[in-house]
């Protein structure tokens, strides 16, 4: 079944309203009718199959049929901070991110950033971001869509990473030199409910600068493995690996 994130919690009598693009997409690509059903997921998270119940020109009413008790999320908070990349980069972090868990995403302006931020056209970037999150939580089933930042600056970043009690950042030095514990060291000390921020650089990685502002900010550093993966490589083998360390092995 087609799964919609609403803006709203069901009314006393357990009916929803469903309008805008999930409703274009219900009614218009989908072809949806009275007494199809659908997920619904509502802001709390909490998700129910939800019958429709009549289509009108701009909206469709449904009703509660059966709450969802399954649990989509990953046991721990991932933010994702990632240098911006060339190209559509970013967008695959962001889809394929978001189907693995990550809650957030960062994307940063880095010293080895090529891409030049464009301001005029920055809500219009972060809006399409912000969609395919969406679409891919969705496509995934989860119950509740990640975060997707403007771009910061480094400093920003650093602020940022204050809110997080656990931090890391993947630098290609450590992998060269054989490390392999800082990671798994980190996660063996989380429990559910923690939050954790990872940060990436772009191409050609993470400066000597940054890697030194982000050490003395507390964040760790840490190796990915004995090969050098691309920028949006990195944060999909972290999340995968953090889904089998809390999710598969527990």
């Amino acid at each position: 079944m087609q799964r919609y994130f609403l803006n709203e919690k069901p009314d006393n009598g357990g009916k929803v309203t469903i309008t805008g693009e999930d409703f274009h997409h219900l009614s218009r690509v989908m072809r949806l009718k009275a007494g199809d059903c659908v997920y619904a997921v509502f802001p709390d998270g909490e998700s129910a199959v939800v019958e429709i119940e009549e289509i009108s020109d701009d909206c469709a009413l449904a009703f509660i049929v059966k709450w969802m008790h399954d649990e989509k999320e990953l046991p721990v908070a991932v933010a994702i901070a990632s240098g911006l990349p060339k190209g559509d980069k970013f967008e695959l972090v962001i889809q394929k991110g978001t189907e693995l868990g990550a809650s957030r995403f960062i994307p940063f302006h880095a010293d080895r950033s090529i891409v030049k931020w464009d301001e005029k056209k920055a809500a219009k970037k972060t809006e399409r971001w912000s969609k395919i999150a969406k679409e891919a939580a969705e496509q995934s089933h989860r119950n509740r869509v990640p975060d997707v930042s403007i771009p910061v600056d480094f400093q920003q970043l650093i602020q940022i990473g204050q809110e997080y009690p656990f931090k890391l950042y993947a630098y290609e030095e450590e992998s060269k030199q054989g490390e392999k514990a800082a990671f798994h060291h980190l996660l063996s000390e989380m429990k559910q409910g923690d939050a954790l921020l990872i940060v990436f650089g772009p191409e050609g990685g993470i400066s000597e600068k940054e890697a030194e502002q982000l050490r003395s900010s507390g964040f760790i550093a840490c190796g990915l493995g004995p090969r050098i993966l691309r920028t949006e490589t990195a944060p999909l083998y972290a999340l995968s690996a953090i889904s089998y360390h809390f999710e598969l092995m527990r």
